[in-house]
């Protein structure tokens, strides 16, 4: 577990670690990046290299199922943002790993887990195998309108709470928010990050707000995270879904 600098979350668990490219927001990884120093540290965790076209160095998919019981360890309730540094929806993670893994968000309620995935059509396929209590949040990322499909794929979803990350947001969206709960948008951040325009944002906030639909901006982005701040129109957009105070 580690205490997180995102704005829309508590803590990190990563149960897996490692990716691979497979759509445009990919590009500029951060999780990448952030192996590639956690590798040079000698952590444990960021020892297997990928594929250095899609990956890369300590970037490799891994399994650690030596920290499927931390969360049983947790006293008071956290909102945790599960597998920061990797996918769990990934194609090389075998299916009875997810399952445990929603076995240890079923037998600890007391906490909200955060699940987000780029992968949707293998999450629809498989959801029917996994148990879903009410504490877990799925989501998919959604950063042009290419990738706009993934929703279709989230409503197939039986998740106590289904929301969207737009971010990076690369282009103009329009989302068919039914039966979407909560809405994330951010700029990319990093070295050579790519630029994010005010009424793409504005187009996302506004077909929140009449969908009734919870919208979250974290950040415009720039060189790094903060540098461009998080007001739009001169206030901040902090909305989480209600199941958030359960």
């Amino acid at each position: 577990m580690v205490e997180s600098a995102i704005e829309w979350t508590e803590v990190t668990w990563n149960p897996t670690t490692g990716c691979d490219k497979i759509s445009t927001g990919c590009e500029n990884c951060y999780a990448l990046t952030l192996s590639k120093r956690l590798k040079a540290m000698g952590q444990a965790k960021y020892q297997k290299d990928g594929d250095l076209r899609t990956s890369g160095p300590g970037f490799g998919l891994t399994l650690h199922p030596d920290t499927l019981t931390i969360p049983y360890s947790w006293r008071s309730p956290r909102t945790v943002f599960v597998n920061s540094m990797s996918d769990l929806f990934h194609e090389d993670v075998p299916v009875d790993f997810i399952q445990q893994v929603f076995t240890v968000m079923a037998d600890t309620p007391q906490h909200q887990y955060q699940v987000l995935t780029k992968r949707a059509q293998r999450l629809s396929k498989i959801a029917a195998k996994l148990e879903w209590p009410s504490n877990v949040w799925m989501g998919v990322s959604v950063e042009s309108q290419r990738y706009a499909f993934r929703l279709n794929h989230l409503r197939k979803v039986p998740a106590a709470v289904r929301f969207v990350s737009a971010e990076p947001l690369l282009g103009p969206v329009e989302l068919n928010l039914d039966g979407i709960d909560w809405v994330i948008v951010g700029g990319e951040s990093g070295h050579g990050a790519r630029p994010i325009e005010a009424v793409w944002v504005e187009s996302i906030r506004d077909d929140c707000e009449s969908s009734g639909t919870a919208f979250f901006f974290k950040q415009w982005g720039g060189r790094t995270p903060k540098a461009g701040g998080r007001e739009l129109n001169g206030q901040t957009w902090d909305a989480m879904p209600s199941v958030a105070s359960v």
